[in-house]
């Protein structure tokens, strides 16, 4: 707490400031300077360490948070203990961190969270994954995303448990993280698949008590082989950066691939579909919700609906008793063709069951007849399109098959693994161009 209190007087220092900003490596120092920041209640703005300098400008000026440098060798006497701030409590809605979107639907939005907010996410998650003080956490994720800062710091914080941050996530850090009684492991999507395809490694972790995937969809190859491989299931969460997490799935309950899960404590969730759909758009309503857009008060309230839900802008399907499913993104993985409604992500997850193919990304094609035909991108090998067009029509309703395979080294991600689907679709438009 040293260091975290020196970060607090600095903080007492500057006179009244919206927000601080630090360079969010994974770092002792970024720790440092978040509990700082809760300690002195001045929020704080996690600036990826990678960030160029247009978008490093555009966080500080958006923000008004001024950057600040972190010692963690320096040591001050902390002004108090970390609030609790509980859900009800007093200090709940203060803001604790403002956290920046991707900008994939414009400029990088701030997203205001609240201590309560974060408290109740962490609490729930706690409750969902029986987390405690018994636990090592093992992850290598970045420190300026939920994920990785309020997931995988903040939330060792709070339940007592020890954090084994490995620097990077490579297969061979959390295997030797095992020898360190590792208990806990968060990985993305991109995580799990290298530690898949690396026997040994994942073998090391047979001993842990719960493997949690998050940040997009865990194919279900990936799924199969660390259950193999590890005698585990990998639960899966979702959530964004708004809503922190509101779905998981349960530590010692039914996991199946695909699904992530039922609501979280005090979470509650709706599907808003088109009359005899099965899918449709995911809202949600809880108290893990965030305080809304810095400075953006009309895109805030375009985020809900009239009577009060946060629309998440993801389709999903829920079964009988509470399971989530996501299908994709509302924006690029919702395609309707030929008078249906199909899901990008139920045709991947076909695809990928085919054991040649590694990656598969699915979207809908403006087409004169259809409205959109279903495309699929896969990296593959010794497979034809019109085998895999077969494939899917075997396992799924026809009408959802692709209509056109292509064939690609790699589908584009971002640094959470997320795919993104606009560079294909902008492949397609240069292509016609």
């Amino acid at each position: 707490m040293g260091a975290a209190g020196a970060v607090a007087a600095d903080l007492a220092g500057w006179g009244p400031v919206p927000a601080f900003a630090v360079t969010a490596t994974a770092s002792l120092e970024t720790v440092a300077a978040v509990v700082g920041g809760l300690l002195a209640g001045v929020p704080c703005v996690p600036v990826p360490p990678d960030a160029g300098p247009v978008e490093r400008g555009h966080i500080l000026r958006d923000s008004g948070a001024r950057l600040l440098e972190v010692d963690f060798a320096r040591r001050a006497p902390s002004p108090g203990p970390l609030p609790s701030a509980d859900a009800a409590g007093a200090g709940a809605g203060d803001p604790a961190l403002i956290l920046y979107t991707s900008g994939t639907t414009g400029v990088p939005k701030g997203v205001v969270l609240s201590k309560g907010a974060i408290v109740a996410d962490l609490d729930a998650l706690a409750g969902a994954w029986e987390w405690g003080a018994q636990d090592v956490l093992v992850h290598g994720l970045p420190l300026f995303h939920v994920h990785g800062l309020v997931l995988g710091v903040l939330g060792a914080l709070r339940t007592g448990s020890r954090l084994l941050h490995t620097g990077r996530p490579t297969p061979e850090a959390y295997a030797a993280a095992a020898a360190a009684g590792g208990s806990l492991y968060f990985g993305v999507p991109t995580v799990w698949s290298r530690i898949a395809a690396a026997p040994e490694a994942a073998a090391a972790l047979s001993g842990a008590r719960l493997l949690v995937s998050g940040s997009a969809a865990l194919p279900t190859p990936v799924f199969r082989d660390l259950e193999r491989l590890t005698g585990h299931r990998v639960v899966e969460r979702y959530g964004m950066t708004e809503t922190l997490i509101t779905v998981s799935g349960r530590a010692g309950g039914e996991v199946a691939p695909g699904t992530v899960g039922t609501a979280l404590a005090g979470v509650t969730t709706r599907v808003v579909a088109e009359p005899g759909a099965e899918i449709g758009e995911l809202q949600v309503k809880g108290p893990t919700l965030f305080s809304g857009y810095l400075g953006r008060p009309e895109a805030t309230a375009a985020a809900y609906t009239g009577d009060g839900w946060f629309r998440t802008g993801d389709i999903a399907s829920v079964d009988g008793e509470g399971v989530h499913r996501i299908v994709g993104r509302a924006s690029t993985d919702m395609i309707k063709s030929g008078g249906y409604r199909i899901g990008a992500g139920e045709v991947e997850n076909a695809l990928l069951d085919h054991p040649q193919v590694r990656e598969a990304a699915v979207v809908g094609v403006p087409d004169a007849d259809l409205g959109e035909r279903i495309v699929a991108f896969v990296v593959a090998e010794g497979v034809s399109g019109g085998e895999l067009t077969d494939f899917v029509a075997a396992r799924l309703s026809v009408h959802k098959r692709p209509r056109e395979v292509r064939f690609i080294t790699a589908v584009p991600r971002n640094a959470m693994g997320k795919p993104q689907k606009r560079r294909l679709l902008e492949g397609e438009e240069q292509g016609r161009a």
